[in-house]
């Protein structure tokens, strides 16, 4: 008799065992084998989720099809301590031994945030603002000029403050860099002087080619003591670099004696008047070798260069001419607009 139910004992033992590896079996292919997502999804995991928390919103989000396996395998494993707060992407057909390494990296997907060269710093801040994956408030805008407009990324949560620290930086480290290896016949005494140049080339012009040159004008007028004469920075003596103008500049503010306005004071204005990008510092500390004392918009979104007065003037009545057949041609475009507009009224009421 004794015999017989340690038979049966053993045979249950048996087929326990044999039924435990299958189960083991299935629950590792069913770790393994492709997950159920068809698409790439982001999937956030908040500082502080939990492993149930995470599994259901992986189960939600369509990448994983057995909750109680992921769950299990999690803790099998220890990696139910090792998840990390990002946001990931979870690419087509992912297994989730693959969720599983993911969400345990700690790589998660890079935001961006982009800075654009010739804003103010206050433009910059504005900017920040409108992030919503970042955290905490701005105190004080920093110092004009101080900020690398430039690309940069980010996670969700990390403060604006360390965004700025890092823009800072990189506007330290490019300044630093072009001073050490600038002209050394340039006029510039200190950084913040390369900063003040650098900016108003900046504002001056958007093309790349072009900054050298303008570079050069500036440097050619503080090497003879004349005023630099850029509308730029009578602008920034107005707005403080904080929103825009909308207009254009009154004969009585280019007349004002103001410590920005370049048409009166012989020198460089104060502070910087916005953040220039590296090519605009480079230039400032590294101008072309010419001549030019002038410079006005050529209609190309570039500008025509001139040593004498003469040849300026009549760079400025082509400039004068190009903008007045503009004029004409928006007065005429507008014009036809309404009375295509009245003629499609007219139709209508008939």
């Amino acid at each position: 008799m004794y015999r017989h139910i340690a038979a049966n004992a053993l045979l249950l033992l048996i087929v326990g065992l044999v039924a435990l590896g299958f189960v083991v079996k299935w629950v590792q292919n069913e770790y393994r084998d492709p997950g159920p997502l068809a698409q790439a999804v982001m999937v956030p995991v908040e500082s502080g989720d939990s492993l149930a928390v995470v599994t259901d919103r992986l189960a939600e989000a369509g990448v994983i099809s057995n909750p109680s396996v992921f769950r299990i395998a999690a803790r099998y494993t220890g990696a139910d301590t090792q998840i990390k707060f990002a946001d990931y992407e979870i690419p087509p057909g992912a297994s989730m031994a693959e969720v599983m390494a993911i969400v345990t990296s700690g790589k998660g997907v890079s935001l961006n945030v982009t800075i654009v060269e010739g804003w103010t710093s206050w433009q910059a801040v504005e900017k920040l603002k409108t992030v919503e994956n970042l955290t905490g408030e701005i105190e004080v805008i920093p110092p004009e000029g101080s900020l690398a407009p430039n690309t940069y990324s980010y996670s969700r949560g990390d403060t604006r403050a360390s965004l700025i620290e890092k823009m800072t930086a990189a506007q330290t480290e490019i300044l630093e860099e072009a001073w050490l290896t600038r002209d050394p016949e340039t006029p510039l005494q200190t950084r913040e002087e390369a900063l003040i140049l650098a900016s108003i080339i900046e504002k001056e012009t958007g093309l790349a080619g072009e900054r050298p040159q303008v570079a050069s004008v500036f440097v050619n007028r503080l090497n003879k003591g004349m005023q630099l004469q850029t509308d730029p920075t009578v602008i920034y003596g107005i707005t403080g670099g904080v929103g825009t103008l909308g207009r254009g500049l009154r004969r009585s503010e280019l007349s004002a004696e103001t410590p920005y306005n370049t048409y009166v004071i012989p020198r460089l204005p104060p502070t910087p008047i916005a953040n220039p990008g590296k090519d605009a510092i480079v230039a400032a500390l590294n101008p072309a070798e010419t001549d030019f004392i002038f410079f006005v918009a050529d209609g190309t979104g570039g500008h025509a260069f001139a040593i004498t007065l003469d040849e300026h003037n009549q760079n400025v009545a082509k400039w004068r001419q190009i903008e007045a057949k503009r004029a004409a041609e928006a007065e005429e475009a507008a014009e036809a607009a309404a009375e295509a507009e009245a003629a499609a009224e007219a139709a209508s009421s008939n």
